[in-house]
């Protein structure tokens, strides 16, 4: 075989192999478009089955906040005897309750919303057994009473928690 014949074969497998060259390029870019498009199409599938549940959450985590909100709690919950440790006990034992019925739901909100929450409950407990520990409260009534005088000199521990979970749900939604 010449150099002739050679070079006659090259050009003619020249543009096959230029074409071969140029359709999987376009191949390889079609096929990456349709995993960004499937892979963007399940995204918002998912979303419009995961934006339910995390509003449902949302909204949970709002209720939580209230019932253990001080006010609402002391409200809610009424003294079985004038011993003002059995009456913080049971405040604090409905607190943990309700905590630990939304404890899933900290799957659905993002770890800083979760830690406020959590920082909330723990605030309502302290503020309640530091209360129940003060010398000068001496029964049930009085133990009420001085929560509710403190809540008027301060916000309560679970302001600062529920306007960052209305914050988050703004960005949310």
């Amino acid at each position: 075989m010449s150099d002739l014949d050679l070079l006659q074969i090259l050009y003619n497998i020249l543009p096959a192999i230029i074409v071969a060259a140029v359709a999987f390029y376009f191949f390889k870019t079609f096929s990456e478009n349709e995993n960004r498009r499937r892979r963007f199409l399940l995204h918002q599938e998912n979303q419009k089955t995961a934006l339910p549940l995390k509003l449902q959450a949302y909204e949970r985590m709002t209720l939580f906040l209230e019932r253990i909100s001080p006010g609402s709690l002391l409200v809610r919950i009424k003294p079985n005897s004038s011993d003002k440790i059995q009456y913080s006990n049971t405040l604090v034992a409905a607190i943990d309750q309700e905590f630990e019925h939304n404890l899933a739901q900290q799957i659905y909100v993002s770890n800083e919303c979760w830690n406020y929450i959590k920082t909330a409950k723990n605030a309502t407990i302290s503020l309640i057994r530091q209360t129940a520990a003060d010398n000068t409260v001496e029964n049930a009534a009085m133990l009420q009473e001085k929560v509710l005088t403190v809540l008027m000199d301060e916000d309560a521990p679970t302001v600062a928690a529920l306007t960052f979970v209305k914050n988050e749900v703004k960005e949310i939604v």
